[in-house]
């Protein structure tokens, strides 16, 4: 089996699919909560999103995170937690939904797409030289960030540690990430995610998750 073979198909529901991009979305807003408040992430989360962001004519749903639910886990247990009107951090909330923000206003500028598409496909050749989590791919994704979505209207204030936050390569990992999020972001409402239906279509997407395990 090659490793681009996905592991585990991904449903075929709408909702099982918006489900796993919104775990995407989650994911990147708990990780940058980490970032922001200890200087560590799960790897194997953080370089789903890297990979994600990257991949940007993947060959099947399932190969933009990797191919198995897991990869999503910490996006999914926050999900669960949405859905299931649990206990959730309120900071990691704000960052997600403002992530469906930014996604939002990105769609109706044309402009700063394409613009973005440009600089991923340059950056999808660094990657190639030096590895995909490369520190110099990494600032990359970062300057693609802080240059196109940080100008819009809604701004991400990221809250945490401010030592953490001005230390080598850690504002560049966060915005890494947030551009990961808004990738999910933009994938969630490919595959028919809207605002609205997180609240009147909660059920649905309740029983996605169960079914993802």
């Amino acid at each position: 089996m090659t490793a681009s073979t996905p592991i585990h198909r991904a449903p075929e529901t709408p909702a099982a699919r918006q489900a796993l991009a919104l775990a995407g979305v989650f994911q990147a807003a708990h990780l940058v909560d980490e970032l922001a408040r200890t200087g560590q992430v799960d790897q194997r989360a953080w370089e789903t999103l890297i990979r994600a962001t990257l991949d940007t004519n993947p060959e099947s749903f399932e190969a933009i995170y990797g191919g198995h639910p897991n990869n999503l886990r910490q996006g999914l247990e926050v999900l669960e937690g949405v859905v299931g009107r649990k206990q959730v951090n309120p900071v990691v909330l704000r960052y997600g939904f403002s992530l469906l923000m930014l996604m939002n206003q990105l769609r109706g500028n044309d402009a700063m797409m394409d613009d973005l598409g440009t600089r991923l496909t340059r950056i999808q050749g660094q990657a190639e030289h030096f590895g995909e989590t490369h520190e110099n791919v990494i600032a990359s994704l970062g300057e693609a960030y802080q240059e196109t979505l940080s100008t819009l209207k809604t701004r991400i204030v990221v809250q945490g540690d401010p030592s953490l936050l001005q230390s080598r390569m850690m504002p560049e990992r966060v915005r890494a990430i947030l551009l990961a999020g808004i990738r999910f972001a933009l994938l969630w409402h490919q595959q028919g995610g809207r605002r609205w239906k997180l609240v009147f279509q909660r059920g649905a997407l309740k029983k996605a998750l169960d079914q993802l395990g």
